[in-house]
């Protein structure tokens, strides 16, 4: 997998001019650096090992894939941190383009900038062994009839009634913090993430968790859409969407989700 996302990022940079290019010039927060944030820490198969600067890992891949088509070297990318809440929030911000999983939805647009969308997530059921062996299957009558835990920060609630319209109202939690721990305390069933996270969630966070079926993005009529998070009226929004257009016409952008994503096939699909 490292190979092949390499050999892509490798391809971009060599179709990019390896010079700050005119689109951005004079645009950044430091003239000739561009400044990206991710999370703190970052997850797999996002960002491989929580080092964003290696260009491992799907986000820090389309990062770099990114910043080469504006012009920028990779020693000319300046990575910073930030939690989720603060970067949605209104205000000036310390970095150029912020990518940790953003939904773009029209309130968030109202006070920051998305890019086009860089990911259309399939969502996934997370629960454990035990809702399983309870009973629980990949259908919709079973799933109806589940406890339910969401992050009330983020498009998951309205994604849950859309796409399964569960019997009993969601419980509702400040972050995916409390709502895994609350899976894991057995006050809830289950819950909807995009399926790469709720991959790694269920492999390394949620003891005995198991991933039940997926929804894929096409479900939905509006399918969870990730962009690249910017300042209110940010002067790069038109670059980044240029170079991202880019990556999307080449198939790079396609590449680097095979090479980085492919973990997410094989998971069963809910009818």
């Amino acid at each position: 997998m490292k190979l092949v996302t390499t050999t892509a990022l490798a391809l971009c940079l060599a179709g990019a001019a390896l010079a700050q290019n005119d689109c951005a010039a004079g645009k950044t927060l430091k003239d000739g650096t561009l400044t990206i944030a991710t999370g703190n820490p970052a997850f797999y198969p996002w960002v491989l090992d929580d080092k964003p600067e290696s260009g491992q890992g799907y986000e820090a891949a389309v990062a770099y894939a990114v910043a080469a088509k504006m012009g920028f070297e990779p020693d000319a990318v300046e990575w910073v941190r930030s939690s989720f809440d603060q970067a949605i929030q209104p205000g000036e911000k310390d970095f150029d383009f912020n990518l940790q999983q953003f939904s773009i939805t029209p309130e968030r647009e109202e006070v920051v900038d998305f890019s086009i969308p860089y990911y259309s997530s399939a969502m996934a059921v997370l629960t454990t062994d035990r809702v399983v062996e309870g009973g629980a299957t990949a259908t919709m009558d079973s799933l109806k009839g589940l406890v339910w835990g969401a992050d009330a920060n983020t498009t998951a609630v309205p994604m849950l009634q859309d796409l399964i319209g569960p019997s009993k109202d969601p419980m509702l939690y400040n972050d995916n913090v409390d709502v895994t721990a609350a899976m894991q305390a057995g006050q809830i069933d289950a819950a909807l993430f995009d399926l790469p996270t709720a991959l790694y969630l269920s492999a390394v966070v949620v003891e005995g968790g198991t991933i039940l079926g997926q929804f894929p993005a096409d479900r939905t009529e509006n399918p969870d859409q990730f962009g690249l998070l910017m300042p209110n009226e940010s002067p790069l929004k038109e670059c980044v969407d240029a170079a991202l257009q880019e990556l999307i016409d080449a198939g790079t952008l396609a590449e680097i989700e095979k090479s980085w994503l492919e973990e997410t096939t094989g998971v069963p699909v809910i009818e």
